[in-house]
């Protein structure tokens, strides 16, 4: 069984790798708390929300000590059609005040220390880890959860915590983190939600649901 979950595993990553050679966040940033801020944001709201938000966004506030400092009422205007705005504008604020007062003015990189920031659970510790330093990174969302489901990589549980033990038993550390973007993409292009695209899937061979098994 061992062995075959290792073989299962490589070829599903390699077929990954072939279909999404740059396998990249879908976020706009370009300082390592504008991505924190940016995911934030992103929950319960698309990517491409998020990346007409936050231009104007990043421009109103160009610093670390312009967030600390912000006006949460002011930010909440600027990201209110993202959804759940207070709570996140909120969020945004204390965040930038923990990274400027306790943090040295860095995005931390262990995940006991980023989940003390405001709106930071293991989802976005995850993929800050991964994104930004590069570290063993599990961003078990929606389309990681399903597809690993389907790919039977972790079996009966659709919770992201136990989703994330399973992956890490069975997944090579340093393909973590490509691999769950690479999942993401798929789970956009291909292996949709509603209509999944079976006939057209790499990982087709791989899938426990496609196969019968």
């Amino acid at each position: 069984m061992h062995m075959e979950m290792n073989e299962r595993v490589g070829g599903i990553v390699a077929a990954l790798k072939s279909a999404y050679p740059d396998p990249m966040c879908a976020l706009h940033y370009q300082k390592d708390y504008e991505l924190m801020i940016a995911v934030r944001l992103s929950a319960q709201c698309t990517d491409e929300r998020v990346n007409l938000v936050t231009p104007a966004l990043f421009a109103r506030y160009p610093t670390l000590d312009a967030f600390a400092e912000a006006d949460v009422a002011e930010v909440e205007e600027y990201v209110h059609s993202c959804g759940f705005y207070k709570h996140k504008a909120r969020d945004i604020v204390l965040a930038c005040q923990m990274l400027r007062d306790v943090y040295d003015r860095r995005v931390p990189d262990n995940m006991e220390d980023l989940l003390k920031l405001p709106g930071v659970g293991r989802k976005t510790a995850n993929l800050l880890l991964g994104d930004i330093y590069g570290k063993e990174a599990y961003v078990c969302d929606t389309h990681c959860i399903r597809i690993t489901n389907k790919l039977g990589l972790v079996s009966g549980t659709k919770d992201p915590g136990k989703v994330e033990q399973q992956l890490r038993k069975v997944l090579p550390p340093e393909e973590s983190s490509a691999f769950c973007h690479r999942i993401v993409l798929h789970g956009r292009a291909v292996c949709t939600a509603r209509a999944p695209k079976c006939g057209e899937c790499t990982l087709a061979p791989f899938c426990k649901e496609f196969m019968g098994e």
